[in-house]
């Protein structure tokens, strides 16, 4: 049998303070992904006051996953983090600019699928 990696307390707080310590890992995919998405690293470090929680995915397949929204000045983008409370790090797994197509306006909400 095996174990589920451990779920933070608080997982945003948990996310913030990585943060602020610099404890993380940037992912491969990421990276990519950031590219072609013109998202810079510096503006998720940047915007880690305005995180808030728009989905949890705590039993994710290899670690606990959150998808954030972040702000930075009038730029909106989400973030999905995956937690590794054992080694005291978060990975940033991918980022991207929600679409009002599948996001309502407050970029926090899915639309219904038709």
């Amino acid at each position: 049998m095996t174990e589920h990696p451990r779920i933070p307390q608080d997982p945003l707080g948990f996310i913030q303070e990585r943060i602020h310590a610099r404890a993380i890992f940037w992912t491969y995919h990421v990276n990519m992904r950031m590219r072609d998405r013109f998202i810079q690293r510096e503006q998720i470090l940047h915007a880690v006051d305005t995180y808030e929680v728009v989905e949890s995915y705590p039993h994710d397949k290899y670690l606990p996953s959150y998808l954030l929204l972040a702000r930075e000045g009038t730029d909106a983008f989400h973030v999905l983090f995956a937690v590794d409370v054992e080694g005291n790090n978060v990975r940033i797994v991918t980022a991207y600019r929600p679409s009002t197509a599948e996001w309502q306006s407050d970029l926090k909400t899915r639309r219904q699928q038709k």
